[in-house]
C-alpha cells in the first residue's frame, strides 16, 4: 500500500524554520496546540523534530529568560532529546508502522530529504481499525456460510434416511 494515502501535505501541516526564534516556536506551537513541530532547513529539508520537552529544557537552563530574550535563541541552538526519524515517500506501510510506534507523527520526506508532510499515528490507528472490521465481517459471514451449509448437509442426510 502506498504511504500517500495517510499523508497530511506539507501545505496543510505546521513546521518550523530552523531559523525561527524559541519566542516563534513557542507561539507556534501553542497556536496549533502542538507538543512538537517538525523544524525545517532554508531549503525546505527536514532536520528535527523540536518538542515541548526541548523548549523546557532550554527555558529552565536559562533562569532569567523573558520573551525578550526568547527572541535571541535560535531554535538550532536548542539540543533536542529525541531523533524522530522521517520515513521516505516510497517507504512500505511496515516501515510507517514501526516508525509511528516510537513517536505521535512521523515526517515524509523525499529522496533529497525534503519534507513532504506527516502522517498521524492516529491516521494509521484508523486505517488498521478499520481493516480490522471489514475482515471481522468477512470472517463472520464466511463462518455463517459454513455453518449454514453444515446445517443443509444433515437436512439432506436426514432426509435420505
Amino acid at each position: 500500500m502506498n504511504i500517500l494515502f495517510f499523508i497530511t501535505p506539507k501545505a496543510d501541516c505546521a513546521y518550523i524554520s530552523a531559523d525561527c526564534s524559541l519566542r516563534q516556536a513557542i507561539e507556534k506551537m501553542e497556536y496549533h496546540k502542538y507538543t512538537a513541530i517538525p523544524m525545517l532547513d532554508e531549503r525546505g529539508r527536514y532536520i528535527g523534530t523540536l518538542t515541548e520537552g526541548d523548549l523546557l529544557r532550554v527555558i529552565k537552563d536559562r533562569y532569567d529568560l523573558s520573551l525578550r530574550n526568547a527572541e535571541e535563541i535560535r531554535l538550532t541552538s536548542i539540543p533536542r532529546r529525541w531523533k524522530m526519524d522521517p520515513v521516505n515517500i516510497n517507504c512500505d506501510i511496515e516501515d510507517l508502522i514501526q516508525t509511528s510506534m516510537r513517536q505521535n507523527f512521523v515526517p515524509v520526506v523525499d529522496d533529497e530529504n525534503v519534507f513532504i508532510g506527516i502522517i498521524t499515528r492516529k491516521a494509521i490507528i484508523q486505517y488498521c481499525y478499520e481493516h480490522f472490521k471489514k475482515y471481522q465481517n468477512e470472517l463472520k459471514g464466511l463462518k455463517k456460510e459454513q455453518e449454514e451449509s453444515a446445517s443443509g448437509k444433515k437436512s439432506k442426510k436426514e432426509n435420505a434416511e
